[in-house]
């Protein structure tokens, strides 16, 4: 009768030592496999812009970007971003040429598109990701057909914004002046030379 090697029986590893670029700062986390990448920044990194809300990716409050592009952090885990860079409501001023707020923070600021303020963050993170998106060219369901055969970076609508961020809910209802500040934001970014310009990240 053979004799059971213990090592065969040892408990799975629950953590993993993993790299987040996070705002411009390289982190050296070991997070536990369950946890998201939202519970890290908020618990581990202490970055509590991106908000809790529903924890479901229906809400759109824990909105950040990775790797440039938006993603709702309640719904990745944390151990399967070792390598990528994040940049949560804390670092997009720091996206900015010079410094000072990001366009968007402006704009949001100008307009008074926030009433409780819970899901600002996460709006101005998608908003930052959808003026890239249309930098580069990216259509989305309120392009028009006419549009989609010709190269080059998609006119800001107010439907095409809307319909970009239709992911992110604000339950104050501040939609209509969400709308302008992109669009004033949009503007900016027109004017500046283009969205890189305007600081948003590519």
């Amino acid at each position: 009768m053979s004799r059971t090697d213990p090592a065969q029986h040892a408990a799975p590893a629950t953590r993993t030592p993993i790299t987040l670029r996070v705002n411009g700062t390289d982190h050296a986390l070991r997070p536990d496999h369950r946890v998201s990448l939202l519970d890290v920044l908020r618990e581990e990194l202490d970055l509590t812009g991106a908000k809790k809300g529903c924890d479901h990716g229906q809400c759109g409050a824990c909105t950040v970007l990775l790797d440039g592009r938006r993603a709702y952090s309640c719904l990745l885990l944390a151990v399967a971003q070792d390598g990528a860079e994040v940049t949560t409501v804390e670092g997009l001023a720091a996206t900015v040429p010079g410094g000072g707020p990001h366009p968007l923070q402006r704009a949001f600021l100008e307009r008074d598109a926030f009433q409780c303020g819970f899901c600002t963050p996460g709006q101005l993170c998608s908003a930052a990701g959808a003026l890239a998106e249309a930098a580069a060219g990216h259509p989305s369901a309120a392009t028009p057909a006419g549009a989609l055969a010709a190269p080059g970076p998609v006119t800001l609508t107010a439907e095409e914004i809307r319909e970009r961020l239709s992911g992110n809910l604000c339950r104050c209802g501040a939609y209509p002046a969400i709308v302008q500040a992109v669009t004033d934001a949009a503007g900016a970014a027109d004017t500046a030379g283009g969205a890189d310009a305007a600081g948003v990240v590519a």
